[in-house]
């Protein structure tokens, strides 16, 4: 296997973070490794961020959640075992074994964390050690690593911890519930062939990921296979907490096995006109199960499946043509093609969901797929790019499948729909950066425009009574005709001196549906600042 397949020109990116040593010409973190993941999100221009548990916040792009965005780690798929979003994709890797983050913003909207690899032939042995405090909850960061490099062999392995007590608000007083703690284990080699917002705590998260890679360079392309396992484990419960009314606990399980194969090369030879293509082949199944079950006082215990057991299998082929058309001007072409194919596979959970839907079978197929198209054009030390696209998504299992998921943000429970449509969307976006003093001071100005078409949204229904003690009703998920969502951001970076950075960035964005009501989430939005609530044991 060769140490790298796929050169810098050919990674259609909007914006790349860099958080450890390698990977020098792109945007690099002020933040070192020990910061949290969170903070290095933060950085992304076109990224807010959702704080649901105590350790993890949830990456919101262009103001659209999780659903709407491929989360993945070295680009493995996986998937949350938590219904209700507190164990986030990005809190099961640590700032200690992350190379970079990269963002895609658009239709395509993607989110991939690479892990650091020390790779082949680099410096024999390197170790660090890594310590930070923060005096709020005392929060203590303690990290190890080592690596090891030769001309046919290398290894990356380590450890990083974090703990927290309580936080301290306002006024000196403790807010219970909201410590945590996290331990991150992390071990990769080479070799050369020839939140806080919840009512509950959170007892574990825990996350396996492992891969095996095959690397191939040919002359002027590459071919990358990777075949991946994940099990992610997530368990609420809140049997520790006083005066609780009913005591719940709340267990999910995600199961991911797949493998893509990305092919890369270069063509044009001589000519002034050069193409970067990739052609990329993807296959993941992947298994979702929560339950919970309910203690009310001096009663019998109450259980239902809240993810029925839902088995996904996904395939498809993806196209990316970069084209270089002189120095100053390039187009980027990508469009993808995927099917999959969704059985519900728990008994229980299927017939409380037939009780809603009685016409729903236990599986179900959609086709989806992407096309967009970009230029750009530099000069002077300013660059302008403008784009088109349009793609279509298969609900998620929440949205399809749910079953009494309760959402602290509107304090709502929610149940899906299996007959939802799939949810496509027109794209329009532009920007231009400009900078000046030599380069020192930079404005970036993003706008963009989703026209959306049978947008999925959780709906009132009156007709039925809540599940979760305190919620205000029950939501259906239902396609609505058409929907919104506008975006117009301003960010503008100053670099004072070598050591001395300054950022800042603000954003307005516009969210209508059907009847013109305002969609969730949209408004004015400025930097995000922590919502420290929640955890586990009372301080």
């Amino acid at each position: 296997m060769s140490d790298t397949v796929v050169p810098d020109k050919v990674q259609n990116l909007d914006e790349v973070v860099i958080v450890s040593d390698e990977g020098r010409g792109r945007k690099r973190s002020v933040k070192g490794q020990v910061a949290s993941i969170d903070e290095h999100l933060g950085e992304l221009r076109n990224v807010n961020l959702v704080r649901r548990g105590s350790y993890a916040w949830e990456p919101v792009v262009n103001n659209m959640q999780t659903e709407r965005l491929s989360t993945t780690i070295d680009g493995m798929k996986i998937f949350y075992a938590c219904t209700d979003k507190m164990d986030p994709v990005t809190s099961y890797v640590e700032s200690g074994n992350l190379q970079s983050i990269s963002l895609n913003s658009g239709l395509d909207g993607s989110l991939d964390l690479k892990l650091r690899k020390i790779g082949f032939e680099a410096n024999p042995r390197q170790i660090n050690l890594s310590a930070g405090h923060e005096w709020n909850g005392h929060l203590q960061v303690y990290g190890a690593d080592a690596a090891f490099s030769g001309r046919r062999a290398y290894l990356n392995t380590g450890v990083f911890s974090r703990a927290a007590d309580c936080y301290q608000v306002g006024g000196g007083q403790l807010l219970n519930y909201s410590q945590f703690s996290k331990v991150n284990l992390f071990a990769n080699a080479g070799v050369r062939l020839g939140y806080p917002a919840l009512n509950m705590d959170v007892s574990k998260a825990q996350g396996f990921i492992t891969s095996l890679s095959y690397k191939h360079r040919f002359s002027g392309a590459g071919w990358e296979t990777k075949a991946y396992y994940n099990h992610i484990i997530h368990i609420m419960d809140d049997t520790t907490r006083p005066d609780v009314a009913i005591h719940m606990d709340m267990p999910g399980d995600s199961w991911t096995t797949g493998l893509y194969s990305l092919l890369t090369t270069s063509l044009g030879g001589e000519s002034r006109v050069q193409h970067d293509v990739a052609v990329n082949y993807d296959l993941y199944y992947n298994r979702l199960f929560a339950d919970m079950t309910m203690y009310p006082g001096g009663a019998a215990p109450m259980y239902m499946v809240t993810w029925p057991d839902v088995g996904t299998l996904n395939t498809g082929l993806a196209l990316t043509d970069n084209v270089s058309i002189d120095e100053r001007q390039s187009l980027r072409l990508s469009g993808k093609l995927a099917w999959q194919q969704q059985r519900l596979n728990n008994e229980e959970g299927y017939s409380g969901q037939k009780v809603f839907f009685p016409l729903m079978t236990d599986s179900y197929h959609q086709t989806t797929g992407r096309i967009a198209a970009s230029y750009q054009f530099s000069i002077f030390n300013s660059q302008f790019s403008i784009g088109t696209g349009w793609g279509s998504r298969a609900p998620t299992v929440t949205e399809a499948y749910g079953y009494y998921l309760n959402n602290t943000f509107d304090q709502y429970d929610y149940i899906g729909n299996p007959h939802l449509k799939n949810e496509s969307a027109f794209e329009l976006n532009a920007n231009s950066q400009f900078s000046i003093l030599n380069s020192q001071f930079s404005i970036l100005i993003d706008a963009n425009v989703f026209l959306f078409k049978d947008y999925i949204i959780g709906r009132l229904d009156d007709r039925l009574s809540a599940m979760t003690v305190g919620a205000e009703g029950v939501k259906v998920y239902r396609n609505l005709d058409h929907a919104t969502i506008a975006n117009l951001s301003l960010t503008a970076d100053w670099q004072l001196t070598e050591r001395l950075a300054w950022s800042g960035k603000v954003s307005y964005s516009l969210g209508r549906d059907d009847e013109d009501n305002p969609l969730p989430g949209t408004g004015v939005q400025l930097p995000s600042s922590p919502d420290q609530s929640g955890g586990q044991r009372q301080c």
